[in-house]
């Protein structure tokens, strides 16, 4: 007897589209066929629906410990698991900051009695943890996140020595975000001089500038390349970077790029309706950046997608410009936001697919993940086309707020199955909710 049944899926998978049913026990996928007809203890008629792998997000930040007035663990995994993402990658800057592997550890204890879906944490990279560093099993985490231009604490790495022995010894993937700390500073200190008091979100494009960005990334590029390191670099916002990013398979790559879906989303001329709601780090930045971004997904130089999901508070998010936090709560939304481009026939579901789920699992060796396969976990998302969503008292982060209030997306979340349970189902959790797994690693 199986433990469930996927009756009816149209399976989006490997490049392929089928019409199937999809068999589980034991938290595994056991038979995918045209028909099953077995014994099973709970049978889901997909209806025709769209069934795809669970999307791994490997960008969010859930806040715990230490900032839980924003997010937490558990209100944040379970957005996610509403919105169709069944794994995550965590990043380092909480109170305390994830730069030892003491603090590492700690986080993995936390989330196995708090995460629903699964998880896994970057440790972080400081100007002075390399010896941290070094000792970081690859088997044991999703990799190092090195902030080279915007963060808290003491994870900002803006000296050049301390970035040098990170990509010659990091046994690790090293992820990162790029802005140039010295260029940031000097359009600060420009802007603020020609606006004062007059700063506004409106500004928040040229401050963070492109030149900002490509300094960074074209840096970290060059220390990927000297050492042969593993890179990946996150969120980026510009048409200029992609010339610094290779076209082909993932599989053939050891330096990949991510795009999150606010930056393919929003452009500069979204500031004026949404102001802070839409501020984050790196910005979001011209149309022209909007529009080379996805031509760069197109010809497979935008290897993953993500979100970065960043909640913070309304109220912080009310406070003047120079005041107010950078960072967007999205993972609830993302799969439904990434549609949309479906929908306009920019992106088509195999797209999608491929670049949330399958080469995540392939850049950072996830085992038994990312793919509908048998033996592999059942960890599946049912999305249907024909049913619109809007946007409105059904946020599930603990900040409460997203910036697609009120917007109509024309794809709903139908179930998310997360290791061979249903999660999730038609607006609502299982009643019998499990937490979610560590994520294993094959190296």
């Amino acid at each position: 007897m199986y433990d469930l049944v996927l009756k009816n899926c149209n399976l989006v998978n490997e490049n392929k589209s089928s019409e199937v049913d999809i068999a589980i026990r034991n938290q595994r996928i056991e038979k995918i066929a045209s028909n099953i007809d077995c014994e099973s203890k709970e049978v889901l008629d997909c209806g025709g629906k769209l069934v795809i792998p669970g999307l791994i997000d490997d960008q969010v930040h859930f806040r715990e410990p230490g900032l839980t007035h924003k997010g937490e663990i558990a209100t944040e995994s379970k957005a996610a698991i509403a919105g169709g993402v069944t794994s995550y990658f965590e990043m380092p800057n909480v109170n305390p900051n994830t730069s030892t592997i003491e603090n590492l550890n700690k986080k993995f204890d936390m989330a196995s009695s708090r995460s629903y879906a699964n998880y896994s944490f970057y440790l972080g990279a400081t100007n002075e943890n390399i010896e941290e560093i070094k000792k970081h099993d690859p088997k044991t985490s999703c990799g190092l996140k090195v902030f080279m231009g915007a963060s808290t604490g003491d994870l900002l790495v803006d000296k050049y020595e301390a970035l040098d022995a990170i990509f010659q010894h990091c046994p690790t993937n090293i992820v990162t975000h790029c802005e140039d700390p010295k260029r940031l500073i000097e359009n600060q200190e420009k802007y603020k001089k020609l606006h004062g008091n007059s700063l506004t979100a409106m500004h928040h494009a040229v401050i963070r500038d492109e030149e900002c960005c490509y300094l960074s990334s074209s840096l970290a590029v060059g220390l990927a390349k000297k050492y042969g390191s593993n890179l990946h670099v996150l969120h980026l916002s510009t048409a200029r970077e992609m010339d610094l990013f290779e076209s082909g398979p993932i599989e053939n790559k050891n330096i990949t790029a991510e795009g999150c879906v606010h930056h393919l989303t929003f452009s500069e001329k979204d500031y004026e309706e949404l102001g802070n709601f839409i501020v984050c780090n790196p910005s979001i930045k011209t149309e022209e950046d909007r529009l080379g971004l996805i031509e760069a997904v197109k010809a497979d130089k935008i290897d993953i997608f993500a979100t970065d999901h960043a909640p913070h508070t309304l109220e912080e998010k009310n406070q003047k410009y120079t005041d107010a936090p950078a960072g967007i709560p999205l993972v609830q939304h993302s799969l439904q936001m990434f549609l949309e481009f479906y929908f306009d026939n920019i992106f088509s579901i195999e797209t999608i697919v491929e670049k949330s789920s399958h080469n995540v699992a392939k850049r950072f060796k996830i085992k038994d993940r990312g793919f509908i396969r048998e033996g592999y976990f059942a960890d599946i998302t049912c999305v249907d086309l024909d049913k619109s969503y809007t946007v409105k008292d059904n946020i599930l982060y603990k900040c409460g707020w997203s910036p697609l209030e009120n917007k109509t997306l024309r794809s709903s979340i139908h179930a998310t199955i997360l290791n061979g349970n249903i999660a999730f189902q038609d607006g609502k959790f299982s009643d019998h909710l499990h937490f979610g797994q560590r994520l294993e690693f094959d190296y």
